[in-house]
């Protein structure tokens, strides 16, 4: 790839670098070969004329490294873009629409799988594929599953990025960007490897044993380590918005409250069965609100309450209408939190500093807080010996 003496980084040249700023690319191209059997993997950027590795996992010497370039019209994956649908080939001689492609006979490979990369707003960024000189055994629903989740993996975290990497060029002077994003690359990056070793030991799992009955369950738990992945960058993204924009948007509108703050208490009952939670719902009539957005803040305050609260003790839940304010409150039993946390407790990252022994990125609150905010109203927290309460508090004039 011709790089030019230019100082300005090329669009390619960025891609590669984003897809490099993927800490879990390499172990998803691992993931790939270790679970197909195949030998070569790659994430690749694919436009109208270019083809580019972006990141390869090559055991069989195909020869591609990062940055390396196929010929767009000598590739599958120009096919892929247009159509915008994954290829999947056990075994090319014997398959009715390859057997005589171009494609497989100039690269002298037998089994090829394709996922294309679609980011969030629908744009194409390219594919996520593997290739074997040998035929191997991928079109099956397991394979062609773990595939779509790292695809859609790897789409959220390039989406992340640049929302990212745009505020902060519009809005932060290098200096603070730079702290920002280091604070925020050291803190996920531990908070990700705990479901990405989940997904890890799936696909070990179905390597050994791919039986259908026992790959349903495994392909699930994979799914929920994917969910977490997506709800950390999910906050993260909040945090952007929050820090780097003009603070969260709202989709506001009439809406009864009390069937939504009831599935979000049921949601968390059902992740924390033993935890117990009560709940007084006193809500009689619509409040103007982004219904979203408070259940959000509700399951911050209860998933903060479930996880520092005394676990013999029922976490509580309040919400009523009176005088013209709407108040939502959480409050669990446990430990005071000391007023010099306390200071602290609504900033990003505040985990660490104020509770260095819990994981998690420590953006829960903040954000909680920042809906507040976004609705006109505040968020406070009041904490003793006996008990910690969260009390949100909204006008409703």
């Amino acid at each position: 790839m011709d790089t030019g003496d230019s100082a300005q980084p090329t669009a390619f040249e960025l891609d590669i670098a984003a897809i490099r700023r993927i800490d879990a690319v390499p172990t998803i191209l691992d993931v790939v070969c270790r679970t197909t059997g195949m030998g070569f993997a790659a994430v690749a950027r694919v436009t109208e004329d270019r083809w580019i590795a972006c990141s390869v996992r090559d055991d069989i010497a195909f020869g591609l490294v990062p940055g390396g370039e196929l010929k767009i019209e000598t590739t599958i994956c120009n096919e892929i873009r247009d159509s915008r649908e994954p290829v999947i080939i056990d075994h090319v001689a014997e398959h009715p629409d390859f057997c005589h492609h171009h494609t497989p006979a100039m690269y002298g490979f037998q089994s090829y799988i394709s996922m294309p990369i679609l980011l969030p707003d629908g744009r194409f960024f390219g594919t996520l594929c593997a290739i074997d000189p040998r035929p191997a055994q991928v079109d099956n629903p397991e394979t062609i599953g773990m595939f779509r989740m790292f695809a859609d993996m790897i789409a959220f975290h390039l989406d992340a990025q640049a929302q990212i990497d745009r505020s902060a060029a519009t809005l932060f002077d290098e200096r603070r960007t730079a702290e920002l994003r280091e604070q925020f690359i050291a803190v996920l990056g531990h908070d990700l490897r705990n479901p990405l070793a989940s997904i890890d030991a799936g696909t070990r799992l179905l390597a050994r044993d791919p039986a259908p009955d026992k790959a349903a369950k495994v392909l699930g738990l994979m799914q929920s380590s994917v969910a977490r992945m997506a709800a950390l960058i999910d906050n993260v993204l909040d945090l952007a918005r929050g820090r780097l924009g003009g603070g969260l948007t709202l989709q506001r509108a009439p809406v009864q409250l009390e069937p939504v703050l009831r599935q979000v208490i049921e949601e968390l009952r059902a992740s924390h069965p033993k935890q117990p939670i009560e709940a007084v719902l006193e809500l009689d009539a619509e409040i103007d609100c982004d219904r979203g957005r408070i259940a959000q803040l509700l399951s911050n305050l209860l998933g903060n309450a479930l996880t520092h609260g005394a676990a013999d003790q029922p976490v509580l839940v309040h919400a009523a209408t009176r005088d013209r304010v709407f108040e939502l409150s959480v409050s669990n039993a446990g430990e005071e939190i000391p007023p010099a946390a306390i200071e602290r407790l609504f900033q990003p990252f505040a985990r660490g500093a104020v509770r260095p022994d819990q994981a998690g990125l420590g953006l829960g609150l903040y954000i909680a807080s920042e809906i507040a905010k976004a609705h006109g109203g505040s968020l406070s927290v009041a904490s003793s010996p006996m008990q910690t309460r969260f009390t949100f508090l909204m006008p409703l004039d």
